[in-house]
């Protein structure tokens, strides 16, 4: 997916992981995975900013909780969705759930 060196250089980096469009932060020392687009208009969260565990949408400057997803108060949106991250020799993975079928 990525180095791990990426994510210290680009602390919000973009990633494809199949035809889902990710982002890898990192807060201090955690790396966390989410979508890229705000649940809310689809903002790119790629031009937003991490500081103190949460991601600020640049649209509307509301902010996800990058623990569970949640959206600060005032906001009617569901959560973001998070992704679990594994390194492996130095290289960051994604962990995605597997597709349901019909």
């Amino acid at each position: 997916m990525c180095s791990v060196q990426a994510t210290i250089d680009r602390p919000i980096l973009p990633v494809r992981a199949g035809d889902q469009q990710l982002l890898i932060i990192r807060d201090g020392d955690r790396l966390v995975a989410c979508e890229r687009a705000c649940p809310h208009e689809q903002a790119d969260l790629a031009l937003g900013r991490c500081a103190g565990g949460k991601l600020f949408c640049p649209r509307h400057f509301a902010w996800f909780d990058l623990r569970n997803g949640k959206v600060s108060a005032g906001w009617d949106v569901r959560a973001l969705r998070l992704y679990e991250v594994t390194i492996r020799n130095r290289e960051v993975a994604v962990l995605l759930p597997h597709a349901r079928l019909p």
